[in-house]
């Protein structure tokens, strides 16, 4: 595999079409909400900056952009996928670790979270330094909570007051101490645990909503 990772320029704005329908047949082949994307919103991200593409030669492979609230304060990675010929190679920790570290070089200071339903986003957040946290201590910026409205449990984060949903939010957070960081580092059984108490707890109350 001879993929390369890049901050995505112009040239790649050809592959925003496949990048958002690649995401969307993600979401549906697992079974989970998701935000949709446009074409149009990734070409934005692209002349901001804001994006990185993985590439074999002309094949697109990957794909991740940034995005920023409150001023930079915070800063979240969305639209994370990998093309389903190039899965389970680690191609997914390498966009990740990529996007992460530049990150912190255009946003130093800013705290960088994201919210998932996915286990292998979340044990790669976790090595990366990030911690599972509450709702609260993410952005309160509404048109972040806004972009979830196209996904299927939108609702359920609504009557959670947008407390908690069935995604997990994680955060890093550029001011703790190395200590701390590795300290953070759960390992996949916990994360998945996690996952199936969230899952247990709102269908158990849809189902008492339901009687």
């Amino acid at each position: 595999m001879n993929v390369i990772i890049v901050i995505a320029q112009k040239e790649h704005y050809h592959y925003a079409q496949e990048i958002c329908d690649t995401i969307q047949a993600s979401a549906l082949q697992r079974g989970t909400g998701i935000a949709k994307r446009t074409p149009e919103y990734i070409r934005k991200k692209i002349d901001n900056q804001e994006a990185v593409i993985a590439l074999e030669g002309e094949k697109f492979a990957g794909f991740c952009y940034i995005e920023s609230w409150q001023h930079g304060k915070f800063v979240a990675h969305s639209g994370l996928i990998v093309h389903p010929g190039y899965r389970h190679l680690g191609l997914a920790k390498k966009i990740k670790t990529y996007v992460f570290n530049y990150s912190q070089k255009k946003y130093p200071e800013a705290k960088i979270f994201g919210i998932t339903t996915g286990l292998a986003v979340m044990k790669i957040n976790s090595d990366l330094g990030y911690r599972p946290v509450p709702f609260s201590e993410l952005t309160a910026d509404p048109s972040f909570w806004a972009g979830c409205k196209t996904c299927t449990n939108f609702e359920i984060l609504q009557s959670k007051d947008f407390k908690m949903c069935l995604c997990t939010g994680m955060l890093f957070d550029p001011q703790e101490k190395k200590s701390q960081k590795t300290a953070y580092t759960i390992n996949t059984k916990v994360l998945a645990r996690l996952k199936s108490i969230k899952q247990a707890l709102f269908l158990k109350n849809k189902y008492h909503d339901i009687k």
